[in-house]
C-alpha cells in the first residue's frame, strides 16, 4: 500500500506594502526624468494658476477689510434726490445742524458744489478746467470722511474765511503746483493754496476738487448756503437706525427727495464685482490642470509601451495583475503630486510677489493649498487609471516576445 505524498501548500505572491509601492513608483519616474519633468510642469502651471487666483483674491479682500477697519464702516452720505421733473432737489440749509441732533451721530460735515472753476493762473482759457470741481466745506470735513493732509494744513478759522484753498490729491497733480503757498485763479479771485490732501478712499470725489471754506464761499463766490453732500459718522451699532431716519430729518417735508448711501458698501460692491473675473481665471486654471492631466496620461501610456519587457519579466517572476496595476497607478499619482507641489510653491510665490507690489497682506488659504493637492492627486489617479489597467492586462509571453 503506497502512502500518499503530502501536498505542497499553494504559494501566495508577496504583497507590496505602501513603502515598497512608493519606492517602486519613484524608481519608474527616475528612469525618465525629462518626460516626467515636462508632464509635472503641465500640472504645476494649472495648480499655480488656480492657487494664484485664490491667493490674490483673498489678499485683495484682506486689504479691503484692513482699509475698512481703518476708515470705518459707519460713514453715511446724504445727497439730493430727484424731484418730479428729474432735477436734483436742493437740501435745506439747516440740514447739517438737524442731523447733528440725532443721538447716535458723532460727527457731521457738509460740502457744496460751487458754480466756479479753478485755474493755475488767470491766463488759462476758461474751457480748460482740468475737470476740477470747486467745493465749499466746513472745518469738520476731515474728521467726518477720514481725510488726511499730505502737505500743508487743513482750513482753519482764518483760511476758511479768507481766500484759502485745499486741493485734493488729483487736483494738485492736474494744476502742477510746485509748493504750498502758491496762488490759483478760482472763481475770478486769487486763492492761496494752504494744503494738499491724501487720497480719500471713501469719498473719491474730494480727490479731484478744490476745497474752500464755507464763509469764504459766501463772501467771494456767491454761495447760497445749501449743501450738496452731508457726511455723517454714527455709532457702529446704530448705523442702520440712523440711516432709516436721515431722510425725514434732512427734509421733513419731502423725505423721498433725499438719497442716503453708505460709501463702504460701494467698496464692498466693487470687490464683489471682481469675483466674476476670479471665476474666469479659475476656469482657465482648471483648463490648464486638465491639460496637465492629459500630459500625465500620455506619459504613462508611452511608459507602458516602452516597458513591456519589464512588465512581462515581472509577471513571469510571479507579480500579479493587481501589483502591476498599482505600480503604474502609483507612478501616475506620484507624478501628479510632484507637479502639484511645484504648482503650490509657484502659486504662493506669485501671490506673495503680487501682494508685495500692491502693498497688500499676503494671504493664501490653507484650504486652497489642500484642495490643490487633492485635485492633483485626483487628476493623476484618473489619468493613470487606463495605462495601469492596460499594463496589468499584458500577458507575460506577449510582453516578453513583442518588441
Amino acid at each position: 500500500m503506497t502512502r500518499a505524498r503530502p501536498s505542497r501548500p499553494a504559494l501566495n505572491p508577496a504583497r507590496l506594502n505602501p513603502a515598497d509601492l512608493v519606492r517602486l513608483g519613484a524608481a519608474g519616474l527616475r528612469s525618465r526624468p525629462l518626460r516626467v519633468s515636462l508632464a509635472a510642469l503641465g500640472i504645476a502651471i494649472g495648480i499655480a494658476a488656480m492657487l494664484a487666483v485664490v491667493g490674490v483674491s483673498t489678499s485683495s479682500r484682506a486689504e479691503l477689510d484692513r482699509t475698512l477697519d481703518r476708515l470705518g464702516t459707519n460713514l453715511l452720505t446724504v445727497k439730493p434726490g430727484k424731484d418730479l421733473s428729474g432735477d436734483p432737489a436742493p437740501l435745506p440749509e439747516q440740514a447739517p445742524a438737524m442731523v447733528a441732533r440725532i443721538g447716535p451721530v458723532s460727527s457731521v460735515s457738509a460740502t457744496a458744489e460751487l458754480d466756479a472753476a479753478v485755474y493755475r493762473n488767470d491766463h488759462v482759457p476758461k474751457g480748460e478746467t482740468g475737470s476740477i470741481a470747486v467745493l465749499a466745506a466746513d472745518l469738520a470735513l476731515p474728521q467726518a470722511v477720514g481725510a488726511t493732509v499730505h502737505k500743508g494744513s487743513w482750513l482753519n478759522t482764518a483760511t476758511a474765511t479768507y481766500p484759502g484753498v485745499v486741493l485734493g490729491a488729483v487736483a494738485a497733480q492736474r494744476l502742477d503746483l510746485p509748493a504750498i503757498g502758491m496762488r490759483v485763479w478760482l472763481g475770478g479771485v486769487w486763492y492761496a493754496v494752504v494744503g494738499v490732501l491724501d487720497p480719500v478712499p471713501l469719498v473719491p470725489e474730494l480727490d479731484s476738487a478744490a476745497i474752500v471754506g464755507w464763509a469764504s464761499a459766501r463772501s467771494y463766490l456767491g454761495f447760497d448756503g445749501h449743501p450738496t453732500a452731508i457726511y455723517i459718522r454714527a455709532a457702529e451699532s446704530q448705523v442702520a437706525a440712523v440711516r432709516s431716519v436721515l431722510g425725514r430729518t434732512v427734509n421733513p417735508e419731502a423725505p423721498s427727495k433725499v438719497a442716503v448711501s453708505r460709501p463702504s458698501d460701494a467698496l464692498a460692491a466693487k470687490q464683489a464685482t471682481d469675483s466674476a473675473l476670479d471665476a474666469l481665471l479659475l476656469g482657465l486654471g482648471a483648463v490648464a490642470l486638465l491639460v496637465g492631466g492629459v500630459g500625465i496620461a500620455n506619459t504613462m501610456v508611452i511608459s507602458v509601451l516602452e516597458r513591456r519587457g519589464e512588465v512581462g519579466l515581472r509577471r513571469a517572476l510571479g507579480a500579479t495583475r493587481g501589483q502591476i496595476r498599482w505600480q503604474f497607478l502609483a507612478e501616475a499619482v506620484l507624478l501628479s503630486i510632484l507637479g502639484g507641489a511645484g504648482g503650490i510653491l509657484l502659486g504662493v510665490a506669485v501671490t506673495g510677489v503680487w501682494a508685495y507690489l500692491q502693498g497688500w497682506p499676503t494671504v493664501v488659504p490653507p484650504w486652497a493649498m489642500a484642495g490643490a493637492l487633492a485635485a492633483t492627486m485626483a487628476v493623476g489617479g484618473f489619468a493613470g487609471l487606463y495605462p495601469a489597467v492596460r499594463a496589468s492586462r499584458l500577458a507575460p509571453t506577449e510582453a516578453l516576445t513583442t518588441p
